[in-house]
């Protein structure tokens, strides 16, 4: 009979709510075996984030490439090999495992890989892993073990499973890609249709169209709901210009080789975006789960067995790996015997473009809108936008103020720099920071910041 090993805290998931809750509950002291199905460092590094990131490097030295020789100062041909990029962002991602997996265990975690299963029932939580005895950082000692599962036992139990591609039930859907087949793919495809109208839509879209596909988006409704006007217009006009979209779109079928919808049949691969569902299947049956299949949990993290924890894509919220490394942290720190509530903040988002879409606003959106003052301006010239002013493409930010309490209520801005000012500018707002600090703030000389130039003119 397999041996039953007992631990304090044992965490499923290595994601960034995962993986940063373990290597903060190792930090604290606290004894702790970090279980992972596949690879560590979830989404973000293996199929989300980093992917895009890698590929959108890409895509924009090819188009700046295009930029000069077109302005005529860089002569010659070049060629994309996208077997090779993928091959070495797979590289890459190796190497990034073993950092990650060495970092918790250098707090004296243990990390195991596996398929798990849950039991809780008499005030005791059960951990059943099916080991996974061919992943290359599995522990040697359960590469070599005789036993197919590994057994434990747990006082505390965090649940970070994050979320997986939603596939809408399509006529054909076992035709299509999802986000995690990009790095598979053997050629770029001829022709690409994305299903889909969000934030990972929109950069496959910038990334393939780069890469010399004639893409199409489908959506059913609208594109980027999220953005203002101003900022989809430049975004749909100046960044995806070579990308055909089609709104309130209905998919009828999709098939190998071409999608049929409502407004005809287009040929090319089908890549659906249609956003996430969570991977809570594991605690069916264990602890309340909402409608959508999200893990309910309280202000501390806690589920409805208080001594299993969630945190993460997997209960739901704002899908974003710095929101689910907070949520992890918070997670372990409570977990500890530290309590620690995570509160509603002004939370920055982005999309990953040839220049980069970065906007927040406060969560309130209710409030008085009577007394908002917007501007928008052009973006600035600086570094990585001097060569853009020849075509006008150097951007656009607005901010929106209150007039009546100062305060900055949201902010949107197409820069090569927005990500960081963005950032940076959402932690102020949720510092109630107003606009006359901005009397004596000094920027970074050149910059392509303009979020203080609107604010020391408004």
């Amino acid at each position: 009979m397999t041996e039953i090993k007992k631990f304090k805290n044992i965490v499923i998931g290595a994601g960034p709510a995962g993986r940063l809750g373990s290597f903060e509950l190792g930090k604290l002291g606290e004894e702790t075996l970090l279980v992972e199905r596949k690879h560590i460092a979830g989404t973000c590094l293996n199929e989300g984030c980093m992917v895009v990131c890698a590929l959108t490097d890409i895509s924009r030295f090819l188009r700046n490439y295009k930029r000069f020789s077109e302005i005529g100062f860089i002569n010659g041909n070049i060629s994309l090999d996208y077997k090779e990029a993928c091959n070495n962002v797979k590289k890459t991602q190796s190497i990034l495992r073993k950092l990650n997996q060495e970092e918790n265990e250098s707090v004296n975690n243990e990390v195991i890989y596996g398929d798990a299963v849950i039991e809780a029932e008499d005030n005791k939580i059960i951990v059943k892993v099916k080991i996974d005895k061919e992943y290359p950082l599995q522990k040697d000692a359960l590469k070599e073990s005789d036993e197919e599962y590994a057994i434990f036992e747990a006082e505390n139990l965090l649940v970070a499973t994050g979320a997986r591609p939603f596939i809408p039930d399509i006529p054909g859907k076992e035709y299509a890609l999802v986000s995690s087949d990009v790095l598979n793919l053997e050629e770029v495809p001829e022709k690409l249709n994305i299903v889909g109208g969000g934030i990972i839509a929109t950069e496959l879209s910038n990334i393939f169209s780069s890469f010399g596909s004639q893409v199409k988006i489908i959506a059913r409704s609208k594109i980027l709901k999220d953005l203002e006007k101003e900022i989809k217009d430049y975004v749909v006009n100046d960044l995806l210009e070579e990308v055909e979209i089609l709104e309130d779109t209905n998919i009828k079928e999709i098939k190998e080789n071409s999608i049929i919808t409502d407004k005809g049949e287009f040929e090319g691969k089908t890549l659906i975006a249609t956003g996430r569902i969570p991977n809570s299947e594991i605690l069916e049956g264990i602890v309340e789960l909402d409608e959508k299949g999200y893990v309910k949990v309280n202000e501390f993290l806690q589920t409805s067995n208080p001594n299993i924890y969630s945190a993460g894509d997997v209960t739901g919220g704002v899908n974003l790996t710095p929101v689910a490394r907070k949520e992890g942290i918070a997670a372990a720190r409570n977990m500890a015997g530290y309590l620690n509530k995570v509160e509603d903040v002004v939370v920055p988002q982005s999309l990953t473009l040839d220049m980069d879409v970065s906007f927040t606003q406060r969560l309130d959106k209710d409030r008085d809108s009577e007394n908002i003052e917007d501007v928008v301006i052009p973006g600035l010239a600086g570094p990585h936008a001097f060569w853009r002013i020849l075509n006008g493409g150097t951007g656009l930010t607005k901010v929106s103020l209150n007039s009546e309490t100062e305060e900055v209520e949201r902010v949107s801005s197409i820069s090569p720099s927005s990500i960081d000012d963005t950032a940076y500018l959402a932690f102020l707002m949720n510092m109630g920071i107003k606009k006359e600090a901005f009397d004596d703030f000094l920027e970074v000389h050149p910059s392509t910041d303009a979020y203080y130039k609107i604010l020391k003119i408004m």
